[in-house]
């Protein structure tokens, strides 16, 4: 029983990765699936997707390496986060799509909630802002849409859960009804101090807690599927966001960690205070072991290396990723052109949905090159505003802090050592970018006993570069100060 089976279920594709006894990645296997979008701002997952697709590329990836599922020692499973399904208690059947956490319908209900008066309650409680991203207000939306779900959810024939719930209900035939502390502080109706589910905001929003799921530790026996040719036990869950936080060994306050993928997410271990943020990041569950939390400041950039798609797609300047490197090289360093990505608003700090994109600093001299130059530039920007953010709001954090990043675009030599040069910090890229299916597969690899202890794990994490800044301190604050003016007068705010 030498092989960990770690599960990756996205937003767009389901993946499972087969690690070995070395914590090595061996196989992998994808498939992608629809979206649907039924109206302006509604995003869905057909939920038999989300377990077809689960269940068939676990069997893949197991074919492809020839083990049997004798050899697996345990499942770890991380997931988009947010995504909402309720289905009936007893048959397991969905009552409505998989309502994503890109979804804004409950827009209405977020603001009808503010103007009550009940954000300051809600963010204090979940150490989230009060928006349609997160999963409590879909919950509600279901209940009040779907004929006939409230009466069955008050009678205690309704379930609800986040993908990760979802998947481990249909692996143990409905034997298990359970998440992790963070996926479960994804909610909006979950109360991070406490480690339990609100009361008060279930009754807020009309959700009855006979639906809710048990919750337990990051590393714990979520049950045994006998659905892969054998049993095997399920030992670890953790959302994908924070499977990237622990597969970055990010155990210390004050550890940084920065996911690169079509938005960015960076998180900031901030130990076992849970830190309310004064400059709108979000307070969340980092991980939990032993039933003891530790927390992070999280902040996300909805535009990253989807600026980098919107170049080929959008203005057909490249045709693919990789051009952008050698076209930001040779744009002209006297041209200060600064794109503000906001295709779909500006996530943290600004938290601005409703703006949209812009750009300043053209010439007649502009071209493909400084707009793919720009493009690069604007994810160093966004994450310095999230690492500002940060550090005003965890005076620990204060001072030079190195930033490990993974994800898509780490691999651009270029746009990492801008991120460097522009923080005024080291950069540390690993030698496993994968860190997501690695952090979910050593929650498993380490509750079935086959993997190293959290010391030794974090121990044996390995950097294949490190990215040190060279900017002069006033070129870098020049530079920041353009992309504040740019950023002031997308907002449509003076710039001060």
């Amino acid at each position: 029983m030498s092989y960990i089976l770690a599960i990756d279920q996205g937003t767009t594709s389901s993946r499972a990765i087969l690690f070995d006894k070395d914590l090595q990645p061996v196989q992998v296997a994808q498939q992608e699936f629809p979206q649907h979008f039924p109206a302006s701002g509604w995003v869905e997952h057909d939920p038999a997707d989300l377990w077809a697709t689960t269940e068939q590329t676990a069997r893949d990836v197991m074919a492809k390496a020839g083990i049997g599922p004798e050899q697996v020692a345990g499942i770890g499973i991380t997931n988009q986060r947010e995504t909402t399904l309720v289905w009936d208690a007893d048959s397991g059947e969905t009552l409505h799509n998989a309502i994503v956490w890109q979804d804004r319908r409950t827009a209405d209900t977020c603001a009808f909630l503010r103007a009550s008066g009940h954000e300051d309650m809600i963010s204090e409680t979940t150490g989230l802002l009060l928006d349609p991203y997160f999963s409590g207000t879909k919950v509600k939306w279901i209940l009040d849409n779907v004929a006939g779900a409230r009466d069955r959810a008050r009678a205690g024939k309704l379930r609800f859960g986040t993908v990760d719930c979802f998947l481990i209900w249909k692996f143990t035939g409905g034997r298990v009804h359970a998440t992790d502390a963070t996926n479960a502080a994804r909610t909006l109706i979950y109360d991070i101090r406490k480690g339990e589910w609100s009361a008060e905001i279930c009754d807020l929003l009309d959700i009855p807690m006979s639906m809710l799921p048990e919750v337990r530790d990051c590393a714990a026996d979520f049950g045994v599927t006998g659905v892969l040719g054998g049993e095997i036990p399920i030992l670890g869950v953790a959302g994908d966001q924070q499977a990237a936080t622990i597969g970055q060994a990010c155990f210390m306050p004050g550890m940084m960690k920065s996911t690169y993928g079509t938005g960015c997410f960076a998180l900031l271990n901030t130990g076992d205070v849970p830190v309310r943020s004064q400059n709108r990041l979000l307070t969340t569950i980092a991980y939990q072991f032993d039933g003891k939390s530790t927390y992070a400041l999280e902040g996300s950039i909805f535009i990253a290396g989807a600026v980098v798609q919107w170049l080929r797609d959008g203005l057909g300047i490249i045709e693919n990723a990789g051009e952008t490197q050698a076209l930001a090289e040779a744009a002209d360093p006297v041209q200060d052109v600064v794109i503000v990505p906001a295709f779909t608003g500006l996530g943290a700090p600004y938290w601005a949905p409703d703006c949209r994109g812009a750009v300043f600093g053209l010439t007649r001299g502009s071209g493909p090159a400084e707009f793919a130059r720009a493009a690069l530039e604007s994810v160093g920007y966004q994450t310095r505003d999230l690492v500002q953010a940060m550090q005003a709001d965890w005076a620990s954090g204060q001072g030079r802090t190195t930033l490990r990043v993974d994800g898509g675009m780490a691999a651009s030599d270029w746009t990492m050592q801008f991120l460097a040069d522009i923080l005024g910090a080291p950069v540390d890229r690993p030698e496993v970018l994968e860190t997501t299916a690695l952090g979910v597969a050593w929650l498993a690899g380490m509750r079935a006993g086959i993997y190293p202890d959290r010391e030794e794990f974090a121990a044996g994490w390995a950097r294949s570069a490190r990215f040190e800044p060279r900017l002069p301190q006033f070129e870098r604050d020049r530079r920041y100060g353009r992309w504040q003016a740019a950023v002031a007068a997308t907002l449509g705010v003076p710039a001060g």
